[in-house]
């Protein structure tokens, strides 16, 4: 981790966001921290967390900024001092409103995507002229396999992915994690009923404890991951059980769920290569997204 000039982690006074912040402090020698959030130091517990880093030696600058708000960021930005230019980012805020499709209106949508998504839009652009060493977000399963009741948590974190690869094609540092389930005292999973944290286990989702999820942002950077990581706990027996019911396709080969091939097709079932190509070409490419879709 870069420790030659200021990192800068929004939501840094959340609960994810303070965890992080300590980790760098304590574990990488970081020196020039700058916390992000909307309400700075009056956020519950942020001017603690403030004395605590100063403590251990590190300069903390405590911000309210909304990061989504170009122009207020810009400003942020411009105030990083010369002598401790920005070298890292960590952009860890985010905001759930969960309901069914039905249920998301075009404002609970804004409200979702704008802290995740705008912000790290504005984050990507208004540092390009920044010498970064490291650009990371945090992202969710909820993007890479959907979630029950996220529709609009998923779409928000699926951009989040596809800015970090963007930024990887451009020749640019970018990692974005997508987490699985923290424990509860960590990060918007403290928020969960506990209905919907036994869901989450019996659909075989491990919650990591703080040090385990830590221990993974350190191998993942220290092994300079670039693009997309999942980041979750699983138990595999659990996801071996559900085999039958059928799992998502990303998880099959984490459990060795052997696929069906061609021949395993009872005598005389045609392939779908077979019954596609005896299709009139008009209608091939409707059999081929029904079938996706299913």
């Amino acid at each position: 981790w870069p420790v030659d000039g200021t990192t800068l982690v929004t939501g840094g006074t959340g609960g994810l966001g303070a965890l992080v912040a300590r980790h760098l402090v304590a574990v990488h020698g970081v020196r020039h921290l700058l916390l992000v959030s909307r309400r700075g130091l009056d956020a519950p517990g942020a001017a603690e967390l403030c004395d605590e880093l100063t403590a251990q030696g590190a300069e903390v600058v405590v911000a309210a900024c909304d990061v989504a708000d170009r122009d207020a960021l810009a400003v942020l930005l411009e105030g990083i001092p010369g002598a401790h230019r920005l070298r890292a980012v960590v952009h860890v805020a985010g905001v759930v409103d969960d309901g069914v499709i039905t249920s998301l209106s075009a404002g609970r949508v804004e409200a979702v995507l704008r802290p995740k998504v705008d912000a790290a839009w504005h984050l990507d652009e208004l540092t390009r002229k920044h010498d970064l060493a490291r650009f990371v977000v945090f992202s969710s399963l909820a993007g890479t396999l959907g979630a029950a009741g996220q529709g609009n948590y998923a779409a928000a974190n699926a951009a989040l992915d596809a800015l970090a690869v963007g930024r990887v094609g451009a020749g640019l540092p970018a990692l974005s994690l997508a987490w699985g389930v923290w424990d509860a005292e960590e990060g918007m999973a403290g928020r969960l009923s506990d209905r919907e944290r036994e869901r989450m286990v019996r659909e075989g989702l491990i919650p990591l404890s703080a040090g385990v999820g830590l221990s993974v942002l350190d191998r993942v950077v220290a092994e300079d991951r670039r693009g997309v990581v999942v980041a979750a706990g699983w138990s595999v027996g659990t996801l071996r059980a559900r085999s039958a019911e059928g799992l998502p396709a990303l998880l099959r080969d984490l459990v060795g769920v052997r696929r069906r091939a061609a021949s395993d097709s009872p005598a005389g079932d045609a392939s779908f290569a077979d019954r596609l190509a005896e299709l009139p070409a008009a209608e091939r490419q409707a059999a081929v997204t029904e079938l996706v879709r299913a």
